[in-house]
């Protein structure tokens, strides 16, 4: 079983290790050097846009983007530190439930490819919406994942581009019941799937039945939807 997760945007910066990118032997690093390529043939007007902030901080980002290779690495799980990796909160996790979620968790990363939380990564910036690169990575991702017997997807919609959901996939998504509508649960919804990720860690979940049981902050599984909703 695969618990398929996306990166954070807000990413740490400190490195935890003194091994750079281009000695990790990344099982991606092809795909990498295409990305890397498709980057640096980018304009200064195409560059502003792909980052979508000012030319000194675009340029910046692109820059340190290109020299991934020769930068120094940390473990993608302390690398992530948005809402969902806050709330995961893996830095509590016991020996039992850290190898779990190498085992099981695996991220959808724009850049990195299908890596563990435990794989070594640099700091970058570049977003699955980027680049066609949903498309460029979905039947590498696809691939790697086609002999999976049950693949539990907490992905937004554009990840989910990036392999092809399958008949072993069930995707899970957190909705709002509200005034007779279903609505997207936002920002709650980040806070509520680093939840749902840490009760599938903790309790060791290996089916759909038992990760049926989470019920948290008011969420509870719609069946008929194949959502977990709330109502306010």
């Amino acid at each position: 079983m695969i618990i398929l997760i996306p990166p954070s945007e807000r990413k740490s910066q400190a490195n935890n290790s003194l091994i750079t990118f281009k000695s990790t032997n990344s099982p991606f690093s092809n795909q990498i050097e295409i990305i890397l390529s498709k980057l640096n043939d980018l304009d200064q007007n195409a560059v502003n846009k792909l980052y979508g902030t000012s030319f000194e901080k675009s340029r910046n980002i692109h820059r340190a983007n290109l020299e991934i290779l020769n930068q120094n690495c940390s473990p993608a799980i302390d690398r992530y530190e948005g809402v969902v990796y806050q709330n995961l909160q893996p830095s509590s996790l016991d020996s039992t439930s850290k190898k779990y979620l190498f085992d099981h968790i695996r991220i959808t990363s724009a850049f990195m490819g299908l890596i563990s939380p435990d794989t070594l990564i640099p700091y970058y910036k570049l977003k699955m919406g980027s680049l066609n690169l949903a498309k460029f990575w979905n039947p590498i991702f696809s691939k790697s994942l086609e002999q999976e017997d049950l693949i539990i997807d907490l992905l937004p919609q554009i990840h989910r581009k990036s392999y092809t959901l399958g008949k072993a996939t069930i995707t899970v998504d957190f909705k709002i019941k509200k005034g007779g509508k279903t609505i997207s649960s936002g920002h709650m919804g980040k806070a509520i799937k680093g939840k749902f990720i840490r009760f599938l860690i903790q309790n060791q979940i290996e089916n759909i039945r038992d990760m049926k049981e989470f019920n948290e902050d008011g969420f509870i599984w719609d069946s008929h939807n194949s959502a977990f909703y709330r109502t306010p």
